[in-house]
C-alpha cells in the first residue's frame, strides 16, 4: 500500500508548504543575481538510486549565461500576494503592444500556467530545479524563449523563500541562474507606510539579487495608492511601477490544493480579459520595458513557440484534457510529439469513445473528485477502455488519472463513485491528508515507461489516498528529495499508474519506449 502520512503542520503564516530539496548554495560575490554551488554538499545530489539515465543530473556548477531574451521574474512578498494576476496582466498588455510574450512558471505548478497562456497567447512552461536541474532549467528557458520578444516568469512563493527555510529554488535563486531581474508584487491591502519598510528590507536583504521595481497590488483606491507613494522616500518611490486596484474579475479563487483552474473559474474569459486590460492601465509599462531594455515592435506573424520538427507520425496518443484532467507539463507533450506521437485530446467526462485510431492513452492529473458523477456515468467510454487495455493498449496515468482508473473514488462528502476499475484499488479524498514532495523514481519492472531500472524525477501533490487495494505497489522504488524511501505506483499488463507526476521531457529513452510499446500493441491487435 502507499504509505499514509499525516498532513504536515503548516509553517508560520499561510504560505504553502514547499517540498524539501537537497543541497545548499552560496552567492557568487560581485555578480548580481548569480549563484554558484557550494563545494559541499553538492546541490540537488542524486539519491542513492540515481544512475546516468536520470533526467535531472546534479548541477554542473556553471554560472549563468545572460538571458537569451529580455526577461523578468514576477515575485511576491508572500504566497497569495497576486503574482499570477500581475503576471497575466503584464503578459496581456505586452501582447497587446505587439510583443511576442513567452510565459514561464517556476516550480511544478499546473494551474498558474493556464492563466498565463490565456493572457499571453503562448503556452506557459514550467522551470523546476529539482526535476530539471540547473542546466535543464537554462536549456528549457532558452528553447522556449526562442522567437519571443520578452519572457515573463512567475515565481513560486515569496522572493527569498526556498526549501526548508533556505533560498534553494526561490525566486531569487532561479532569477540568478537565468540572469534575470525581479519585479516584486506587494499586497498593500490595509497598509500604507509599512510598504516602505518591506521594500527596504527586500532591497537590503541580498545585494546580489537585482530588484528593478515593484507593483502595488490590491490598492483600495487612487487615494490609497497616492498615500503609499507619498509615504515612500524618493529612492523607493521610483521603484513603484504600478498600483493595481482590487477587482473581483481579477481575483482567482482558491480551493483545496491551490487556485481554481482556468477551466473552472466562473468569471467569463471575456470579463477576465477586460479586467486585465483595465488593470494594465495602472502599470507604467513603458518604464517596465525601459528597465528591461525592450523596445515595442509591430506584431510579428512569423513566430512559432518552437521550431516545428518534421517527425513522421508513428502512433496516436489520446490525451485526457477537460475540466477534470488538465495537469500536464508542456515539455512532456512536446517530447511525445518529437518522438512521432500525434496528440489527440479527448474528454473522459463527455466523450463516449476514444478518438479513432488511438494506440495509447495518457491521463494526467486534475480534479476528478469534482466531476465524479459525470465520470461514473460515462460507462460507454469505460467499457471501451477496459476492452482496449485487455487487448494490450498501453495506458499511463498520473494522480487524477490513477483515481479514474481505480475501482472507486469517494469524495470529501463521503459519496462513493464507481470508476473504471482497471486497477483493483479504492481511493478517497481526505481533508486531513496531504502528500507533497519531490521524488526520484526507479521502475521495478519492465513497463510502458521503459525497462526495469529506468530513473526519472517528478513530484507528488494530492489530498486523496488509497484506502483499499488488492495489490501491492509494484511500479516504482521512490526516493524523496529529503531521503525517504518507499514503493509506489501500480503496473498491470500495459497499464502504468501512480500518484507521481513525472517530468520526462528530456528522457528520450522513456518516451521512445512508450512509443514502441504502443506500436507493438497495435501490431499484435491487427
Amino acid at each position: 500500500m502507499v504509505p499514509d502520512r499525516p498532513r504536515p503542520d503548516p509553517p508560520d503564516g499561510d504560505a504553502p508548504l514547499n517540498p524539501p530539496l537537497a543541497g545548499r548554495f552560496r552567492r557568487t560575490a560581485g555578480i548580481p543575481g548569480r549563484v554558484a554551488p557550494s563545494d559541499s554538499p553538492a546541490p540537488f545530489p542524486s539519491s542513492p538510486s540515481s544512475s546516468a539515465s536520470s533526467s535531472a543530473p546534479p548541477s554542473s556548477g556553471l554560472t549563468s549565461a545572460p538571458s537569451p531574451v529580455p526577461a523578468v521574474v514576477v515575485a511576491g512578498t508572500h504566497s497569495g500576494a497576486g503574482k499570477t494576476t500581475i503576471t497575466a496582466v503584464l503578459a496581456r498588455e505586452l501582447r497587446r503592444r505587439g510583443l511576442t510574450v513567452q510565459p514561464f512558471k517556476i516550480g511544478p505548478d499546473f494551474i498558474d500556467p493556464g492563466y498565463h497562456g490565456e493572457a499571453a497567447g503562448r503556452r506557459s512552461i514550467n522551470l523546476d530545479l529539482w526535476m530539471m536541474g540547473e542546466e535543464g532549467v537554462r536549456r528549457s528557458f532558452a528553447r522556449w524563449s526562442r522567437g519571443a520578444d520578452i519572457a515573463v516568469i512567475e515565481a513560486m512563493g515569496a522572493v527569498f523563500d526556498g526549501a526548508d527555510g533556505t533560498g534553494e529554488g526561490s525566486a531569487a535563486h532561479l532569477a540568478g541562474i537565468l540572469g534575470v531581474p525581479l519585479l516584486v508584487v506587494v499586497d498593500v491591502w490595509g497598509m500604507t507606510r509599512t510598504t516602505g519598510a518591506i521594500l527596504q528590507g527586500l532591497l537590503g536583504f541580498d545585494p546580489d539579487t537585482t530588484i528593478v521595481g515593484c507593483i502595488l497590488n490590491r490598492v483600495g483606491s487612487a487615494k490609497h495608492a497616492q498615500m503609499i507613494r507619498d509615504s515612500l522616500p524618493p529612492e523607493l518611490e521610483r521603484l513603484v511601477l504600478g498600483a493595481v486596484p482590487y477587482r473581483r474579475a481579477l481575483e482567482i479563487p482558491e480551493r483545496h490544493l491551490g487556485l481554481l483552474t482556468r477551466e473552472e473559474n466562473e468569471v467569463p474569459r471575456a470579463d477576465r480579459a477586460a479586467a486585465q486590460a483595465d488593470a494594465a492601465g495602472t502599470l507604467d509599462v513603458d518604464r517596465i520595458l525601459d528597465v528591461l531594455g525592450v523596445t515595442a515592435t509591430a506584431p510579428r506573424t512569423d513566430v512559432q513557440e518552437r521550431p516545428a520538427r518534421s517527425t513522421p507520425t508513428r502512433v496516436r496518443v489520446a490525451v485526457a484534457r477537460d475540466h477534470a484532467f488538465c495537469f500536464y507539463y508542456e515539455g512532456n507533450l512536446l517530447a511525445l510529439r518529437d518522438a512521432g506521437c500525434e496528440i489527440v485530446p479527448f474528454s473522459p467526462i463527455a466523450d463516449r469513445r476514444l478518438p479513432p485510431g488511438t494506440d495509447a492513452v495518457y491521463v494526467g492529473g486534475g480534479y476528478p473528485e469534482s466531476f465524479a458523477d459525470a465520470l461514473e456515468a460515462n460507462t460507454d467510454l469505460g467499457a471501451e477502455m477496459a476492452g482496449r487495455v485487455e487487448a494490450g493498449m498501453p495506458v499511463y496515468a498520473e494522480c487524477g488519472g490513477l483515481m479514474w482508473l481505480a475501482r472507486s473514488l469517494t469524495g470529501f462528502d463521503g459519496r462513493r463513485h464507481r470508476m473504471l476499475g482497471l486497477l483493483p484499488l479504492d481511493v478517497a479524498m481526505d481533508q486531513d491528508f496531504l502528500a507533497i514532495r519531490y521524488v526520484e523514481v526507479r521502475t521495478r519492472a519492465d513497463s510502458p515507461l521503459g525497462p526495469a531500472g529506468t530513473v526519472v524525477r517528478g513530484q507528488e501533490f494530492h489530498q486523496s489516498r488509497i484506502v483499499a487495494s488488492d495489490v501491492e505497489p509494484s511500479l516504482y522504488d521512490v526516493t524523496t528529495s529529503d531521503g525517504e524511501t518507499f514503493r509506489a505506483g501500480f503496473l498491470r499488463t500495459n497499464v502504468a499508474a501512480g500518484y507521481i507526476h513525472l517530468y520526462f521531457a528530456d528522457h528520450r529513452r522513456l518516451v521512445e519506449n512508450f512509443v514502441r510499446t504502443a506500436i507493438a500493441a497495435r501490431s499484435s491487435a491487427e
